[in-house]
């Protein structure tokens, strides 16, 4: 089959996905179904994909709709929990105290802590606690979606302690080929990982510092009473500061430290730093941004107002579930530590299913999900509640899993199968693959201007940074022997655009819509959070093509 038609006719499940959410406004659950069947037909009638193996990946897509699915029913039954107790009407106090702006909230709840849940756990997390966080402080529902998207882009390529590096672009290099090649450069593929971490830091650090500033804008354009990006730019000074106290420990971390701790160490002494200047009133401008009041509605949560306030209790006390989770986040996340292998031994796997070679694996108790719900158990007793309220927190969550359940059980295996496209008797490049392969062709030396739109496109289809590096990391390194242009260089961007890719991953969306109780409108947040997506693979793209050949 000519490359050109083989890429036409890969486009088709993401055309169609595209044109559906975002061109006709459907909702989620009526697009990934049609979606699903339609990547199934190619893959079995063009692909020529045995049947027995879109069955297996059909069914390894239910294994990680299931990892999802827990993730989302912990963040809110965590959240449920602290609105049940009273620790979220003090939290929200809490917030006031620094800052009633919420501009200023928008940096230090979403930008900086959200980061600082990316970088323990990743897979989505973030947007799960942030963003129902945000709306019982009072942030609209789809305000906290896209601010809860736009989270994961410059944390994620360190997420869950560098996972994207040390798992997907390690899995996706660790070839016989390009280690012969690094041995022949007088290197190995470790230190070749730091270089990649390195250029990626640098390459997020300058653009990621404008995140937080574009956060705000695009919040107070979309869902502001007046509907102006002038009320959002007003804060540049503060937006710029609080990017920057995230970017420069976070950059300075990736070139000196290695891969595994950048978002961690950025997010946490930006905390710090911004927390105490917003007390200080330090840049910040003398208006309180707030919106229009009849834009804070209901949520997952029965609605910011009634958070329980009758329990008075501590700002560390009403903490201290997150305190824990973070902890419990980083003890089981760190390589050193042997606490995450055990956690592991509890393993539901499938082997081999019907003789294909896909063997799908959960290990559901090294979850995130598993995590927040035995932080539930705890925060029971630290905040002294009684079983009534534990009970109603519990079915309040469970309510919320079945909308989400249903649209992901669609939308993960038509991931998984898009993906296994490969193994084929037709002789043909996986789907995705044979998409990235046309764009080089015929792009030609300003490769690196579209490498991080190949790695967003890659996480854009299989909604995980980590994935899109393991499928594209070889293929970027291999353009870049051809164009005799630095392979690391280039893996670099790819690394960065499938952070980017995460703002407009579908399964993501989704995701974060059921923890806040408004799915159905996946299409609304999407043709929003396309537009951080766009800034960040062009600057990228353009600093790479710079580097590549100025530098």
């Amino acid at each position: 089959m000519p490359q050109t038609l083989q890429a036409l006719i890969a486009v088709i499940p993401i055309g169609l996905a595209a044109a559906l959410l975002i061109g006709l406004r459907q909702p989620a659950k009526r697009t990934m179904p049609a979606v699903y069947l339609i990547t199934a037909l190619l893959a079995f009638l063009v692909w020529e994909v045995d049947i027995s193996r879109v069955l297996a990946s059909t069914i390894q897509g239910l294994f990680i709709t299931f990892d999802i699915l827990l993730i989302i029913f912990g963040a809110i039954l965590l959240l449920n929990t602290l609105k049940h107790s009273g620790a979220l009407a003090t939290i929200r106090a809490g917030f006031t105290n620094i800052s009633p702006d919420r501009r200023i909230q928008v940096i230090i709840i979403a930008w900086l802590f959200g980061s600082f849940i990316e970088g323990s756990a990743g897979f989505g997390t973030p947007a799960a606690i942030a963003a129902p966080l945000m709306v019982a402080l009072g942030f609209p529902p789809l305000a906290a979606i896209m601010i809860g998207m736009m989270i994961q882009s410059t944390a994620v390529t360190f997420g869950a302690c560098g996972t994207p590096i040390v798992i997907g672009v390690n899995g996706g290099l660790n070839t016989p080929e390009v280690l012969t090649t690094l041995a022949s450069q007088g290197t190995g593929l470790e230190a070749y990982l730091h270089t990649i971490g390195a250029y990626s830091a640098v390459l997020h650090g300058i653009t990621g510092t404008f995140i937080p500033l574009l956060m705000i804008v695009m919040m107070t354009r979309f869902f502001g009473q007046n509907k102006s990006w002038k009320e959002g730019l007003s804060i540049w000074r503060f937006a710029i500061f609080g990017g920057l106290a995230f970017t420069v420990p976070y950059t300075l971390t990736g070139i000196l430290i290695g891969p595994e701790f950048p978002t961690l160490m950025g997010s946490l002494i930006g905390l710090v730093i911004v927390t105490y200047a917003a007390k200080k009133k330090f840049l910040v401008p003398r208006d309180v941004w707030d919106f229009k009041k009849s834009e804070n509605p209901g949520s997952v949560v029965n609605q910011a107002a009634h958070l329980n306030t009758d329990l008075k209790m501590s700002g560390i006390i009403a903490w201290s579930p997150y305190v824990l989770l973070t902890l419990l986040l980083m003890l089981t996340r760190l390589p050193q530590l042997e606490l995450g292998g055990y956690l592991k031994v509890l393993v539901i796997k499938w082997e081999n299913v019907f003789n294909t070679g896909i063997s799908p694996a959960t290990t559901p108790l090294y979850l995130p999900g598993s995590l927040m719900i035995i932080v539930v158990l705890i925060t029971y007793f630290i905040h002294k509640m009684n079983p009534v309220q534990l009970k109603s927190a519990f079915t309040e969550s469970g309510k919320i899993l079945f909308g989400a359940g249903f649209v992901l059980i669609f939308t993960v295996p038509m991931v998984r199968i898009y993906m296994n496209s490969g193994v084929n008797t037709a002789g043909l490049e996986s789907m995705p693959v044979a998409l990235a392969s046309f764009i080089a062709e015929n792009v030609g030396r300003i490769w690196p201007l579209f490498a991080p739109s190949v790695g967003a496109l890659g996480a854009f289809i299989a909604g995980s940074n980590t994935v899109s590096n393991l499928m594209f990391s070889l293929f970027q390194y291999s353009v870049a022997e051809k164009l005799l242009i630095s392979g690391s260089l280039v893996v670099s961007l790819q690394a960065v655009g499938a952070a980017a890719g995460n703002m407009i991953a579908i399964h993501n969306v989704v995701a974060a819509s059921a923890t806040v109780g408004v799915l159905g409108q996946e299409g609304t947040t999407l043709r929003k959070t396309i537009i951080p997506t766009f800034y960040y693979v062009v600057v990228t793209g353009l600093i790479g093509l710079a580097a590549s050949y100025f530098l």
